[in-house]
């Protein structure tokens, strides 16, 4: 059996139950406030790490559809992303 995507409002509630908001995430990675719900409709493999980073889990366990290929194997979506995500750790 498969594991199905979260539904989008189980990851904005998820979001929130962390204290913060996709928009503020969003501003926070100096994107416009509304640019981060587009991953929730659609992949986008940016904006769904910075999700991930927010709720603190990977994004694969979030959206396990966009992660991995039919024989459950997964697939490399970081390479996707055009400028390196910096961790809280690094920026300090």
């Amino acid at each position: 059996m498969t594991k199905k995507d979260w539904h989008p409002a189980d990851i904005i509630a998820a979001v929130h139950k962390r204290g913060t908001s996709l928009a503020a995430v969003s501003l926070s990675a100096g994107l416009s406030s509304s640019t981060l719900a587009n991953a929730l409709i659609r992949p986008w493999p940016k904006g769904e790490m910075l999700i991930a980073q927010a709720i603190g889990m990977d994004a694969a366990d979030i959206w396990p559809e966009r992660y991995y290929d039919n024989n459950h194997r997964r697939l490399d979506r970081e390479s996707l992303i055009r400028c390196r995500l910096q961790t809280a750790t690094e920026v300090n």
